[in-house]
């Protein structure tokens, strides 16, 4: 069966019942566990479905993906923004690091660097970052998600205390006017927060992110001062970025 025609039969089964199995796409459409992951996370990652751990169910604008199937989306492109971010990071520099699966992979990009002072909102980044033990690391307070995000009242208080030369920020989608927007009101306040008490910001996110749509703006692309990515932009952002002096690294 050619993908294209598998990839409707998906969606089609997807708007049926609302919910399907891996297990069960496996065996209606007679191809391997490891064929259908990687249709579902195409289909996802085009928000025809919105995928869950073993499964899909029908897309959403209110709700991200489960955090264990988004750390699988385009690992090797997340990476390699990673490695780039982490040459712009000196030594001994202060910065926050975002919550989101690209920020985790900046952390992970930054274990050979030393003495760097750490705020962060994100446990699974901050657990990467303590192997390092020149670090000083800093956790937010406030409320945990199930994806190791921390969020809330008390963590925007917090982390407004600070003035940091970095923020690396993460973001769920990119409008085609430039818009930043994610799917949690909660979260891109501390993000916000983040931005504010940033000298320079820091944007990380792969293609993926304009196929994508979610219900919360966060601000423009333009209120960055770098943006990493892993393809040429959409016209249409690439001339919001170049009218106000945004550098934009293409991280291949």
């Amino acid at each position: 069966m050619k993908q294209s025609i598998r990839h409707n039969k998906i969606v089609t089964l997807v708007m049926q019942k609302g919910y399907i199995s891996t297990e069960e796409l496996v065996t209606l459409l007679d191809v391997s566990p490891q064929t259908i992951r990687r249709d579902l996370n195409e289909l996802a990652e085009n928000n025809q479905i919105r995928r869950h751990h073993g499964g899909a169910a029908s897309p959403s604008s209110s709700e991200n993906s489960d955090y264990l199937d988004r750390k699988q989306f385009f690992s090797q492109e997340k990476n390699r923004i990673a490695v780039e971010v982490a040459k712009t990071i000196p030594n001994g520099a202060s910065l926050f690091i975002d919550i989101g699966t690209t920020p985790e992979a900046v952390a992970n990009a930054l274990l050979n660097h030393r003495n760097l002072r750490i705020v962060t909102n994100n446990l699974n980044a901050a657990h990467i970052l303590m192997q390092n033990e020149t670090f000083n690391i800093t956790v937010a307070g406030g409320s945990l998600r199930q994806d190791g995000g921390i969020i809330g009242s008390a963590t925007i208080s917090f982390i407004s205390q600070f003035r940091l030369d970095f923020g690396i920020i993460g973001i769920s989608s990119i409008d085609q006017d430039g818009s930043l927007l994610d799917y949690d009101f909660h979260e891109v306040q501390v993000k916000r927060t983040m931005i504010e008490s940033s000298r320079v910001t820091l944007l990380v996110a792969d293609h993926s992110k304009f196929n994508r749509t979610a219900m919360v703006r966060l601000g423009e692309i333009n209120d960055m001062d770098y943006f990493f990515t892993d393809t040429p932009l959409p016209i249409s952002v690439q001339e919001k970025l170049d009218a106000d002096k945004v550098s934009v690294k293409i991280c291949r």
